[in-house]
């Protein structure tokens, strides 16, 4: 595996790790306050046959920190610098949580060359557009109690019973952003349209999603056309680090079935 670095857009410099070489890359695509060692489990599985990439966004992880305009639009730019460093032909984004949506915005910029997308526990509430003030709702309870934010948030993204060393393990990297970016993040959000973008796409896109909140395939079918899903009993919202192996064995039959 090997540590990169390139510039998005706005000269944000972008970490990534990068294993394998084949012409079709995997991309994978962390989800909001998480980073790219939440896919470290999927290089040596898929890089035979894949070049396997996984980013961390700006604001998270070992990525730069001075933006001035956050949003999803400018983290899909993110995934585009990485593709374009990489000058990959061909590649398949999957994106954990926000990283679905980033993941649908920059297959839209980058054309062509994206082939498909797979969400991983993500699109549930696709169609709907972010309302502003539960955005700023967001942002003042993070700044008010970053803390019991956070726990607040764990606590519903895992099932009760869930590994009390894995909660924590995550609860850990995720406390590592900072609170600046964390509110920038999350009022960028305000009045966003998960719809518009879905419906421009042109390529499949598939999830594998945990059960923690439903996935209604024929409602999200109404913004997504090419759209099928995977559910995993009693897993919550981090499936490739719940439950690996039957993650990996998902996406290995995901990506053969494309």
């Amino acid at each position: 595996m090997f540590h990169r670095t390139t510039r998005s857009v706005d000269g944000v410099v972008i970490s990534y790790s990068v294993s394998g070489t084949a012409d079709t890359a995997l991309l994978f695509i962390h989800g909001g306050l998480a980073d790219r060692s939440f896919w470290d489990g999927q290089h040596s599985p898929f890089s035979h046959n894949y070049k396997v990439i996984a980013l961390d966004l700006a604001g998270h992880g070992e990525s730069g920190r001075d933006r001035q305009k956050w949003g999803i639009a400018e983290f899909a730019h993110d995934v585009l610098a990485v593709l374009d460093a990489e000058r990959t032909p061909r590649a398949i984004l999957v994106g954990n949580s926000l990283g679905g949506t980033v993941a649908i915005e920059a297959a839209l910029l980058a054309g062509p060359c994206v082939v498909a997308v797979i969400g991983v526990d993500t699109f549930h509430d696709i169609g709907r557009r972010i309302d502003p003030s539960h955005a700023t709702a967001q942002v003042e309870a993070w700044r008010s109690d970053f803390d019991g934010s956070l726990d607040r948030m764990l606590g519903a993204l895992f099932h009760p019973d869930a590994a009390p060393s894995l909660v924590a393990e995550v609860r850990r990297r995720i406390a590592k952003t900072p609170l600046e970016v964390v509110c920038a993040m999350f009022a960028s959000f305000a009045g966003y349209d998960t719809a518009a973008p879905a419906r421009q796409l042109r390529v499949p896109v598939r999830c594998i999603n945990g059960d923690l909140f439903p996935t209604d395939i024929n409602a999200i079918r109404k913004s997504i056309a090419d759209f099928d899903a995977v559910v995993l009993p009693h897993t919550g919202h981090f499936p490739m680090l719940e439950c690996p192996d039957e993650f990996n064995r998902n996406l290995a039959e995901t990506l053969a079935a494309i």
